[in-house]
């Protein structure tokens, strides 16, 4: 017999006119839980959703040290990610 898999996490899409108050309910949605990344579409694609390879600046480097940045997805791990306009 096959067992039957239970999806512990969910995944919601909102398409819908303009004015139909989507963002606020993203909003609302990342108030309420305590472990929320609240993003726009153009905010995650500059820094990505997983990282971003960073130029560090720092006084000591030479400009050929990068870092990783967490991106939004990574900061929402076990909790709510919010990408508005994407």
């Amino acid at each position: 017999t096959a067992k039957s898999r239970r999806r512990t996490q969910s995944h919601v899409l909102l398409i819908g006119d303009p004015g139909t108050g989507k963002s606020q309910f993203l909003r609302f949605a990342a108030a309420l839980s305590p472990r929320s990344v609240l993003t726009t579409g153009t905010g995650s694609s500059r820094a990505g959703l997983t990282c971003a390879a960073v130029r560090e600046s720092s006084a000591g480097s030479n400009g050929n040290e990068f870092s990783l940045e967490a991106g939004a997805l990574a900061l929402a791990d076990r909790g709510v990610c919010c990408i508005d306009e994407f």
